[in-house]
């Protein structure tokens, strides 16, 4: 290679970082405003809580829909900026879909229930589609790092966003937020020219991964994942991280307003820390996690969600509860980088990398359903610490699955730096 071609090389692969960093920054920045935001909207406009329940789960419902047939869209289709630009857009669709017209009646209703779709089918979209663009930049050695940078950028997006579209609400109105969330779209999109790089033809890799490579029509059917004993081991993982994740913070929230303890200050806090903690945490994890591998991280993921469950069983107050949700940001940080990065791992053979992110995706969202019901439940008929101790449970199981049954799934790499 020519040292021409190797400073353009050089050149186009900087600007392909700086374009997947802004791309989580506003992609993180924009999905704020489709959380607790909606349901405060809606109920200004005298929607009732059955309404806004069904619209949430309307959302839900979509979500889990689409994981698996997204993931596998985003494997089949070569022009996986165009795709990424094609959700990016729907995803401002649905946010004006939230602002435009906002009357109540059936009209909006209905408004109201696609948008919601639509931004959940964009979501299952999106999230294979960004990973599939950063293992095009990074390659797979490099994949665990940079998946720790993309996490950095989003905490920040998302902590930037919930205090501009907030001063947006207070000041404007609740359908301000959403008009500024469409708004915010426009530079993730523009952020994808950034990824057009030369790199990956200049500097084959033999141990780079399979998803990379041209996908044949006549090759083998993404079903091939499936066979693999270790990623539904790993699926079931993801649902007992997210049974007891999922509900933890919305029920020692609703402990502490049944004490009148929850202001509006502890909430803003308990969801800047943990976010404060993975912008931190997520590079080091990342690295960590191509250095040592990911099962011992997995382990601690699981053991600090599981004292967290111990700990507000507890009843803590507001302060030790913003103090205990340190442990969240910990959790966080490592299982939001495990997700994509075992995905890559296990799909080293057939290449189907987003179908199984699609899979997995179907795991949060099912352990995050199973978690909110059963936290209830279990409230209602015990109370908040045994609640919080069956939430705990979950972690326990999930630190026993991996311990007992999960490999090591990090390449193990030569000193001719192939993947064996």
């Amino acid at each position: 290679m020519s040292v021409t071609t190797a400073a353009a090389t050089g050149g186009a692969a900087r600007r392909a970082l700086v374009g997947l960093c802004a791309l989580n920054f506003f992609l993180a920045a924009a999905q704020t405003g489709f959380g607790p935001f909606l349901p405060v909207f809606l109920t200004q406009l005298h929607w009732n809580q059955a309404d806004i329940g069904f619209a949430l789960s309307l959302g839900t419902v979509a979500a889990i829909a689409t994981q698996l047939p997204g993931g596998a869209l985003v494997d089949r289709v070569d022009g996986k900026r165009a795709l990424a630009a094609l959700a990016l857009a729907a995803t401002g669709l649905s946010a004006l879909g939230f602002a435009l017209f906002p009357r109540p009646g059936d009209g909006f209703a209905a408004q109201v229930w696609v948008a919601q779709a639509l931004h959940a089918a964009a979501a299952s979209v999106l999230t294979p589609a960004i990973a599939a663009l950063t293992l095009m930049v990074s390659g797979h050695e490099g994949f665990g790092a940079q998946l720790g940078s993309n996490a950095r950028y989003a905490s920040v997006g998302a902590a930037a966003a919930a205090a501009l579209l907030g001063a947006f609400a207070t000041w404007e109105s609740e359908r301000a937020v959403f008009l500024v969330t469409m708004l915010l779209v426009i530079p993730a999109i523009a952020s994808l020219g950034l990824l057009e790089t030369p790199m990956q033809p200049l500097r084959p890799r033999r141990a780079d991964h399979p998803a990379l490579r041209p996908r044949r029509p006549d090759g083998p059917g993404g079903w091939r994942i499936f066979l693999g004993l270790h990623l539904h081991i790993f699926a079931v993982a993801v649902v007992l991280f997210q049974l007891g994740n999922a509900a933890m913070l919305p029920l020692a929230l609703n402990a502490l307003a049944q004490r009148g303890q929850a202001s509006g200050f502890l909430v803003s806090a308990t969801i800047m820390v943990p976010a404060a903690v993975v912008a931190a945490a997520s590079p080091w994890v990342g690295r960590r996690a191509q250095r040592v591998g990911r099962r011992g991280l997995l382990l601690a993921c699981f053991a600090a969600l599981a004292l967290r469950g111990v700990l507000l069983a507890l009843h803590p107050g507001p302060a030790a509860l913003v103090g205990i949700e340190l442990l969240d940001g910990a959790s966080g940080a490592v299982f939001g980088l495990m997700l994509p990065l075992i995905a890559a791992d296990l799909t080293r053979e057939t290449g189907y990398f987003n179908l199984a992110i699609g899979a997995l995706g179907l795991a949060v969202s099912l352990g995050a359903t199973v978690s909110t019901v059963l936290a209830g439940l279990v409230f209602d008929a015990a109370g908040a610490g045994a609640a919080f101790l069956a939430l705990a449970a979950a972690g326990v199981a999930g630190f026993a699955v991996i311990f007992l049954a999960m490999p090591e799934t990090r390449p193990v790499v030569s000193s001719g730096q192939q993947v064996k």
